[in-house]
């Protein structure tokens, strides 16, 4: 008998911890969740500002990796950046106003390639980790960028002049009630990289608090990396 996915719901997956080091001389710690069939892709987790309780279990984080191995083979690779603590533990190091933090995204995108052999790696930023991505996340390997209810709050004209150029896919998710860039506001902001898709999501607010706005992002991921799993089942 079936029954329906909860937030406690944990699917099938290869399951470990890493530990990713910086060259400026940190360890970071994390966890990776691979399908236990085949990889379709992989992403990169970029959590939201840790002094105001972001981290590597912050719930969209955590829901990712319990659900998209199995249901959409997609790998979640989720860490602290420097100082951050999770169930896990803590980080090496200390809050950097996400400037040093470009030493963790870096080395964060080593580690996926070097260490873990991903092919397809996207990065994937929530909040301050959208900042993160815009700003650090630039090799050349990483297919793209999908952001969740961006603020742009340390991010330049100059960074987003730097993905106009590049042209590599970025999609952004804006709640409509979000707590600093609302949809229209994020339109204008936007409008200087020609290939961004902003999805306004209606109801939704920065948090993503809630099943059905899980369920939305989880979606969304999977329409980028994986869509010939949708629709995301809602049972097991």
């Amino acid at each position: 008998m079936s029954e329906l996915i909860r937030p406690s719901t944990v699917l099938p997956a290869n399951r470990r911890s890493i530990s990713i080091k910086t060259t400026d001389g940190l360890n970071l710690i994390g966890e990776v969740a691979t399908p236990i069939g085949n990889r379709v892709a992989s992403i990169l987790c970029l959590h939201p500002l840790p002094t105001a309780g972001g981290m590597m279990d912050s719930h969209i984080y955590k829901k990712a990796a319990n659900r998209l191995p199995a249901m959409a083979g997609i790998e979640v690779i989720r860490f602290n950046t420097r100082g951050t603590s999770s169930e896990a533990g803590t980080s090496d190091g200390a809050f950097g106003e996400g400037v040093t933090e470009e030493f963790d995204v870096e080395a964060a995108i080593e580690f996926a390639f070097n260490e873990l052999g991903v092919e397809k790696l996207w990065v994937l930023g929530w909040s301050f980790g959208t900042d993160l991505a815009l700003k650090f996340a630039r090799d050349s390997r990483v297919k793209g960028l999908i952001l969740l209810s961006p603020p742009l709050r340390t991010s330049e004209v100059s960074d987003l002049e730097f993905w106009a150029e590049d042209g590599r896919p970025i999609t952004a998710l804006i709640p409509e009630f979000d707590d600093y860039l609302k949809p229209e506001a994020a339109a204008i902001a936007f409008q200087v990289v020609p290939q961004i898709k902003l999805i306004n999501v209606k109801d939704a607010k920065h948090l993503w608090v809630g099943e059905p706005a899980v369920y939305r992002v989880l979606t969304e991921i999977t329409e980028i990396l994986s869509p010939q799993s949708l629709p995301l089942s809602t049972e097991i």
